[in-house]
């Protein structure tokens, strides 16, 4: 049995803003989502499950990044008797030499982490334990700081790392649907609309909710102490430009933690995944947003709700030092737009490539694969996969063929159809077959009209 095809193996940390029709609670301790609990049953009523971004309580120190000095020398020191008796062939050829000694098994370790040297790794840890016990929030962090973020991952994390401010979310996921230049109530009606759509929820539920946020967003400008906690993928850098652009001048102060990668942790995927101590960590890292920062939000958004992708294009393809994350993000977003060979988007070019060389898999295990593994910047949660994935299914011509409707979705099998081999291998144009509308920001491609498409170089092409 190959790897793909094994049992399900899900990922408890899931993306933040998470919509589901499911029971559940925006904190993991709590949370009985069916991506941890296979016994869970829709709710009576319909409503929103809120950035389960936290981890679980059993995740190694690479996931959450609070690492265990003492547990890495007792692997080193196991580590090297490994390497004395000959059990660890490969460790020695990178060290290239007969006799290890126990400095060159922390070397390895050390590396193994992501840190340069030993020495490199020890002064992490010792960063990161002297912030836990000695953090400046009696000055900068009061009952007056509001700490904002596009999930409800890290509110409960916030409270066990010693914050004491208040805690709000935006949690519009802005990397789907259509996002347009229209005045703001017609901007929050399309969205809830659409998402009520995508989600299967009430749409009084939905509209309530962006109301409620909205509302809360207007008040930014007005507030003491403002931080907006975000990564660097395209959910939270389009989190970022939307916040940012809504301000009409600076706040009184206004703070941002921006973290691509953190030390240790080999597969960084969203705040949300790390211990309460890495929050400490992060804090003393935060900056005052800028007006440069401003203005590029402003016109990033504005290129965003483009009906036209080359202006967005321009500013991915353009270093931001302001807000260095922003630029990788909106190039990982524009490859959402159909590819000029296939017509699809990244995020189902990869994932008919997994079930491709898989045959078959289930949901789960093709949004493992890719949240583990092949996603270069992961931003979807499960339920925003899902969503992604229904028109590859429910068309007359599909690409992809769901087995076990009987069954939650994350159980359900799938595998290609021949439409969908024709496709992944470029010789078919999914949007010659596809019947539903797609959207990335203000860009729109309708079934069987004219559209954009995204080159290999990417950059935007028009198809006539």
């Amino acid at each position: 049995m190959t790897e793909l095809q094994s049992p399900i193996r899900l990922p408890i940390f899931r993306r933040g803003a998470i919509y589901a029709t499911y029971r559940g609670k925006g904190c993991a301790q709590d949370s009985d989502s069916i991506f941890r609990h296979y016994d869970s049953r829709p709710s009576s009523g319909q409503g929103f499950l809120q950035g389960d971004r936290m981890p679980g309580n059993n995740k190694p120190s690479s996931h959450h990044g609070r690492i265990n000095l003492e547990q890495q020398r007792k692997r080193a020191k196991e580590l090297l008797l490994r390497m004395k008796d000959g059990t660890a062939p490969d460790q020695l050829i990178l060290l290239d030499k007969t006799a290890p000694t126990l400095s060159d098994a922390q070397w390895l370790i050390a590396r193994q982490l992501g840190f340069s040297s030993w020495p490199r790794l020890k002064a992490h840890v010792d960063a990161v334990d002297f912030a836990a016990r000695n953090p400046d929030f009696e000055a900068s962090d009061e009952a007056r700081t509001v700490h904002w973020r596009c999930g409800s991952d890290i509110a409960h994390t916030l409270k066990l790392a010693g914050f004491k401010g208040s805690f709000k979310m935006l949690t519009d996921p802005l990397c789907m649907g259509p996002v347009q230049a229209v005045p703001e109530k017609a901007y929050q009606a399309a969205r809830s609309q659409y998402i009520s759509q995508a989600f299967g929820l009430s749409l009084t539920d939905v509209a309530r909710r962006f109301d409620d946020e909205y509302t809360d967003l207007q008040q930014m400008s007005s507030a003491d102490h403002c931080v907006l906690w975000c990564e660097a993928d395209a959910y939270d850098q389009l989190f970022l430009i939307r916040t940012l652009s809504t301000l009409e001048q600076l706040p009184a102060r206004l703070e941002i933690i921006q973290v691509s990668q953190i030390p240790g942790v080999q597969r960084f995927i969203g705040i949300g995944q790390l211990a309460p101590d890495l929050l400490a960590w992060l804090w003393p890292q935060r900056k005052a947003v800028t007006k440069e920062m401003l203005h590029l939000a402003r016109q990033t958004w504005a290129a965003y709700c483009n009906a036209s992708p080359v202006a967005l294009a321009e500013l991915a393809h353009t270093a931001q030092p302001s807000l260095p994350c922003l630029a990788p993000a909106l190039l990982r977003q524009l490859q959402e737009l159909p590819g000029v060979e296939d017509g699809l988007s990244l995020t189902e070019r990869l994932s008919l490539q997994c079930i491709s060389e898989a045959g078959s898999m289930t949901f789960g295990q093709v949004f493992a694969e890719l949240t583990d593994k092949r996603e270069p910047l992961p931003f979807l949660g499960d339920m925003m996969f899902h969503a992604m994935m229904r028109p590859l299914i429910d068309s007359p011509t599909a690409l992809l063929i769901e087995s076990d409707p009987q069954l939650e979705w994350p159980r359900r099998s799938l595998r290609l159809t021949p439409l969908g081999q024709q496709v992944l291998a470029a010789k078919a144009y999914w949007p010659n077959y596809c019947h539903q509308a797609r959207w990335v920001g203000g860009v729109c491609i309708q079934p069987g009209q004219p559209h954009w498409m995204i080159d290999n170089h990417l950059r935007p092409l028009w198809r006539a």
